[in-house]
């Protein structure tokens, strides 16, 4: 009974141990450039609907289910999806748009975890039809997950995905 009792005590203070030093928010980010003017750019990453044409998770679910609600392009629409396990459920919601720069959301995933995060698409405009896009999301992350977190690299999970994405879109606009 006493062995049992030191197992489980162990057991208790090796997760209080973890959860401490378990990262407790994530912010993963890529870039490319574009061969096009900034206001081009922003036109295909404004709104929810366009973005599903270079989106990485629309490719690996095709299938999946969407809805769109709210005025696309404007703050508060909405774009909801049910796919396959590569790419779960959730929805982005437009937050704030900053024209021409910025567009900014919520993404609420619901499976297979439940979880918020902020996500931004940021242009800059390097000069000779040329806009540098950034594509990233940030969140914090709550227990048990942060635990997960310790064997799960978030910038390895996601950023290639990004990655993928940001070239989808390079090669849909310099076509």
């Amino acid at each position: 009974m006493a062995i049992l009792l030191y197992i489980i005590i162990g057991i208790i203070i090796l997760i209080v141990v973890l959860a401490l030093i378990a990262p407790k928010s994530y912010d993963v980010s890529r870039s490319i450039e574009i061969s096009k003017p900034k206001a081009e750019v922003f036109d295909n990453i404004k709104y929810l609907k366009k973005q599903q044409e270079w989106s990485p998770w629309a490719i690996k679910d095709p299938n999946m289910e969407k809805k769109f609600t709210g005025v696309d392009g404007e703050v508060g629409a909405i774009s909801y999806w049910n796919g396959n396990k590569d790419v779960g459920e959730g929805e982005q919601e437009i937050t704030k748009i900053v024209e021409g720069k910025r567009v900014e959301g919520e993404l609420r995933f619901m499976k297979p975890f439940k979880s918020t995060s902020d996500s931004y698409l940021d242009l800059v405009e390097l000069g000779n039809g040329k806009t540098k896009v950034t594509w990233g999301f940030k969140g914090e992350s709550k227990f048990p997950m942060t635990i997960i977190m310790l064997f799960m690299n978030m910038d390895k999970a996601v950023g290639k995905d990004f990655e993928a994405g940001l070239r989808n879109l390079k090669s849909i606009l310099e076509k």
